[in-house]
């Protein structure tokens, strides 16, 4: 058995062992902490060997090809794969030292994990429906977690909202088979190059239909503030954190890696959106006086930065795209972590995540921001609306600084807690500044994980 067949085996085994126990004992959250931590050093080991040696394939069971379940482990679905089971260990760990409140939560954790791996490291795009299935049906559970009928509903709107958009995506599933006759994604890639280009145009705004929802870009972002606002703080840095990353990967494996003429024709409307993803949820952002209202507007925001450097395209746009998918993740996780919180160390963790946010030195958003910018230069419209993005993100996020970190707490929910809610945050916060003063291995991951792209290549 191979190091990346273990790596999906580890989590998915322990989450259905925990399903049968009651989460909310103190000794089940570390169980879970220990399989994310086992599953980390796994990917750890499968990345290091993508890296020294190019991607690695298997198909399980010793099946034949087509047949048995295909996972491709390159160096873009590794990178996606550790930053999402390092923010589902990171919001398990906070969870457990806070105390669980529902019984299946670290279950839903583990086959929340074993859903994103399956997804980024597998090599057949039905096998993807599937795992992405997977993660899904764990993250519709885990958004109903919480107290009073305002989760339900939020709940509800996300599992509706996502259905939808995961009818979308299999519809474009079924147009692919249609139109090349196979689910690899290596054939899929070389035969959509000479596919019909209506076909393929109505495939891709599929794909980027379905993805774009996960992603909660404008204008498909409605149901983000709700879902956001209304869950726990741990669920929030959970899909903020982990799910949403499915959007970015499969825009990246899906539009640059299997469709990348049709990337091409679209990278206008893809910049344009972006770009009014990054104003929309600026201004809507300044106007709350909550950090969990501010962040989920905020998250709008964030991905536009994203998909502009997607629609840039290149070595540069796409690593720029990955580095700030990575720093974005650790910025919200971190915050997410903290809305419950006040206390002074709370308030330099928040501090903190505004500069990222903001895309100042020394936190790590300096640097993501920097290579968008890098990816835009010669375009200054694109350029100024970056950094018009950037001067909304450190207005709305010291606005919230002042109203709930300098004035006292007038929200009772909100209170000092003991030096143990601050493990996880500081901890991210100090990866958010290590990566801002030393972002060589950042940097160095994003470009090995762009370069797997068609059109990546200089």
């Amino acid at each position: 058995m191979t190091a990346l067949s273990i790596a999906l085996l580890i989590p998915w085994a322990a989450g259905v062992a925990l399903l049968a126990v009651d989460g909310r004992r103190a000794w089940v959250p570390w169980i879970s902490v220990g399989a994310l931590a086992a599953t980390l050093i796994t990917l750890g080991a499968v990345a290091a060997q993508v890296l020294a040696s190019g991607p690695v394939t298997m198909t399980t069971g010793n099946w034949p090809v087509g047949v048995g379940i295909t996972l491709r482990a390159d160096a873009l679905g590794v990178t996606f794969a550790l930053l999402s089971v390092a923010m589902l260990t990171a919001a398990v760990v906070h969870e457990a030292f806070d105390g669980v409140a529902e019984r299946e939560f670290p279950a839903l954790v583990l086959l929340l994990a074993a859903g994103l791996e399956g997804a980024f490291l597998t090599g057949d795009i039905f096998n993807f429906y599937v795992f992405f299935e997977l993660a899904l049906a764990a993250s519709y559970v885990l958004a109903l977690h919480g107290p009073g009928p305002r989760v339900l509903g939020a709940g509800l709107v996300f599992t509706a909202v996502n259905v939808v958009g995961t009818f979308v995506f299999l519809l474009s599933v079924a147009g692919v088979y249609r139109v090349t006759a196979t689910l690899d994604m290596a054939r899929i890639g070389e035969r959509m190059a000479v596919a019909d280009p209506n076909a393929a145009i109505l495939i891709a705004v599929g794909f980027f239909v379905a993805f774009s929802v996960k992603l909660g870009l404008f204008p498909f972002h409605f149901w983000l503030p709700t879902v956001y606002t209304a869950a726990r703080p741990a669920v929030a840095a959970i899909l903020s954190g982990s799910v949403a990353n499915i959007g970015a990967y499969g825009l990246l494996r899906f539009g640059a890696g299997l469709l990348p003429r049709e990337l091409e024709l679209a990278a206008g409307a893809l910049i344009v959106l972006g770009g009014a993803s990054i104003l929309y949820g600026g201004v809507l952002a300044i106007s709350r006086r909550s950090a969990g209202e501010m962040l989920a507007y905020s998250a709008i925001g964030q991905v536009g930065y994203v998909l502009v450097a997607i629609g840039i395209g290149g070595p540069v746009g796409f690593a720029a795209a990955i580095a700030y998918a990575i720093v974005n993740a650790a910025n919200k996780t971190m915050l997410f972590l903290t809305t419950s919180q006040r206390g002074v160390v709370v308030g330099g963790l928040f501090a903190l995540g505004a500069l990222s946010i903001a895309g100042i030195p020394p936190a790590a958003g300096f640097v993501g921001k920097l290579e968008v910018f890098r990816a835009v230069v010669g375009d200054p419209v694109v350029a100024g609306v970056l950094l018009l993005g950037s001067l909304l993100s450190l207005v709305y996020a010291f606005e919230v600084y002042q109203v709930e970190h300098w004035r006292p707490a007038a929200d009772a929910t909100a209170v000092r807690v003991s030096w143990r809610a601050w493990v996880v945050p500081v901890a991210l916060g100090g990866v958010i500044l290590a990566l801002g003063v030393w972002p060589e291995p950042l940097l160095a991951l994003s470009d090995a994980a762009a370069r797997v792209l068609p059109g990546a290549n200089p």
